[in-house]
């Protein structure tokens, strides 16, 4: 299994009980194809810097989890069938780590 990212627009509409729905499913999806969520974080409503079929804003979501790789696809199905998105996007996840600073500076 490989950890990803994605980050979710939903449309600025929701409520925060449908918002709170969504995320629920979402992780439902993720589960239920055997993939295990390891982080979510709600970020929040935010300005576009443009127009996304003539919306300004959205709500924003982040999750990050396990999965195998094919189940991207099915990730990527599922948010362009559903109404609430207005975009989203996986992105595979790296490890950064940091460099040791110099001693003596």
């Amino acid at each position: 299994m490989r950890t990803y990212e994605t980050v979710t627009i939903v449309k600025p509409q929701l409520s925060d009980a449908e918002v709170a729905d969504f995320v629920t499913k979402a992780k439902e999806l993720v589960s239920k194809n055997g993939g295990e969520v390891t982080s979510e974080e709600k970020l929040g409503r935010r300005k576009f810097t443009h127009d996304i079929n003539h919306v300004r804003d959205g709500f924003y979501l982040y999750l990050k989890f396990k999965a195998q790789p094919q189940f991207i696809k099915v990730w990527d199905e599922a948010m362009k069938l559903n109404e609430k998105v207005l975009r989203s996007m996986v992105m595979l996840a790296t490890e950064v780590k940091a460099k040791p600073t110099p001693v003596g500076k």
